[in-house]
C-alpha cells in the first residue's frame, strides 16, 4: 500500500505536469507568483532580523 505522503506528492506532480502541458502561459504566471512570494518573504525576514539586530528600535 502506498504511503499517504507519497500519494499526495504523486498527485501534486501529476497536477503540475498537467497544468504545464495544458496551459503553459498560466503555469509561467504561477511560477512567477511563487518566486515573488518567496522573494517578499525573504525580504520580510531580512527586515525583521535588521530590526532585531538594532535592538528592536
Amino acid at each position: 500500500m502506498l504511503q499517504p505522503k507519497k500519494l499526495v506528492l504523486f498527485a501534486v506532480i501529476v497536477f503540475v505536469l498537467y497544468t504545464i502541458i495544458t496551459d503553459p502561459a498560466n503555469a509561467a504566471d504561477y511560477v512567477q507568483m511563487g518566486f515573488e512570494g518567496v522573494s517578499d518573504g525573504a525580504g520580510a525576514v531580512g527586515d525583521f532580523m535588521t530590526w532585531v539586530a538594532n535592538g528592536g528600535k
